[in-house]
């Protein structure tokens, strides 16, 4: 389904919302207030064929951009249009105001996009290219890195749970992307070639693949921040043993291990699957895995660099990227990462956008940026997968369980 974007967007005032004093619910505290979400005429298809309610800074509004089936990340190109991936379609989509078109079809699980000048870098489930983005249109494409692990790769015969790729381009060229593991505790993944649950690193000007960082589990959330450095979100593992009894109790599951956000640099060990992060919300150390390294001989957790900030347990963070000064303050610098929310958590987590601050050179505790996603009985009407600031000083963040991308905007 390709519906069109919001008409008047991004280029003219926000869209109206309705502003109304905070539910009993509401975290008031953090500054939220509760808004009904702005739907244009003929984008009210479901879930918003009855009006939903969103939580966002006070005085923002929220408003359905566009509706497209199952996007999932995002990147500005330097003509003003918005790529978004479609990997169940196989396409990259660009979408203005008033249009959604197909920029490229037919690509194998398209994920991670990412642009230096006029250069765009696309993930796809089995390779890295690269392409010259010029009149809207991608031409010229070359390969960075081919042969990459996804389901129909011989070896893992059609068993593979994390088979999209994410990408990131820093100020020097190097390009980085992620290999998801194969499962929730697959362990040859880290003797598998290429290594799996790795970001993987390919120096500017070409060069062979190498691992930037390891035990990965799945690191979804790549981005590159004001100061350089390389930050992952990363999904970590399910069903883990509480190290105290050795029993996996869903007490326990539910809060552990936190998932990770963690500042990369080369040949980092993030500890997947032998060592799971613990406490936080930030300087999580790093504990043994109890069914997987029992007696802390597999690896010394105890050894590895604590992890600098987290999300809750089974928050499945996405799409990550940084502001820069497009936002108004408090949000002018820091780092957006699409929530997906738990699929396995007695209480479901909530899906979000969240916000961490960036504080000299690292980032500050999680803040909720948009809730109100999920019902105090569980169920959803949305499921954001990433959030990226746009050229009119708006965030806009893609949603691929309510098919849509929704403009945030501030005040004035």
């Amino acid at each position: 389904m390709l519906v069109g974007c919001a008409a008047g967007t991004p280029a003219g005032p926000p869209p109206s919302g309705t502003v109304s004093s905070p539910s009993p619910g509401a975290p008031a505290a953090t500054g939220l207030a509760e808004v009904t979400v702005s739907v244009p005429d003929g984008l009210a298809q479901a879930p918003f064929d009855v009006p939903r309610r969103a939580l966002v800074p006070a005085g923002w509004t929220l408003s359905v951009w566009a509706r497209t089936s199952k996007p999932r990340l995002a990147a500005w190109a330097p003509d003003g249009a918005m790529l978004v991936s479609v990997p169940s379609a196989g396409q990259v989509l660009s979408l203005r105001t008033g249009q959604v078109e197909v920029l490229l079809a037919g690509l194998n699980q398209p994920h991670g996009l990412s642009f230096a000048g006029d250069s765009l870098y696309i993930a796809e489930s089995d390779r890295v290219d690269v392409y010259t983005y010029r009149d809207g249109s991608a031409t010229d494409r070359r390969t960075i890195v081919d042969g990459l692990p996804d389901a129909r790769s011989p070896d893992l015969r059609g068993a593979y749970s994390h088979a999209l790729k994410s990408v990131a381009v820093d100020t020097e060229g190097d390009v980085y992307f992620s290999i998801g593991s194969t499962g929730n505790i697959s362990v040859e993944d880290r003797t598998a070639t290429p290594p799996r649950a790795t970001i993987m690193r390919v120096p500017a000007g070409g060069g062979a693949m190498q691992p930037f960082a390891t035990g990965v589990r799945n690191g979804t959330g790549l981005a590159i921040a004001p100061d350089g450095a390389v930050w992952t979100a990363v999904n970590n593992r399910d069903n883990v043993a509480d190290p105290a009894t050795g029993t996996v109790d869903p007490a326990y599951v539910d809060d552990h291990p936190p998932e990770s956000v963690a500042r990369l640099t080369p040949g980092r060990e993030l500890g997947w699957p032998y060592c799971n992060p613990d406490g936080g919300p930030a300087d999580l150390a790093l504990i043994r895995d109890v069914q997987t390294n029992p007696d802390g001989e597999a690896m010394d957790c105890a050894a590895l660099p604590r992890i600098e900030q987290s999300l809750g347990a089974h928050s499945a963070p996405l799409g990550m990227s940084f502001t820069n000064g497009q936002l108004p303050a408090p949000y002018a610098s820091g780092a957006l990462i699409g929530v997906h929310g738990s699929w396995n958590r007695q209480h479901p987590q909530e899906p979000e956008v969240s916000f961490f601050p960036w504080q000299d050179g690292t980032l500050g505790d999680q803040q909720t940026l948009v809730g109100g996603f999920q019902a105090p009985d569980g169920s959803r009407w949305g499921r954001p997968v990433a959030a990226v600031p746009g050229p009119d000083g708006a965030v806009y963040i893609t949603d691929d369980y309510a098919d849509a991308v929704y403009r945030l905007a501030p005040p004035g």
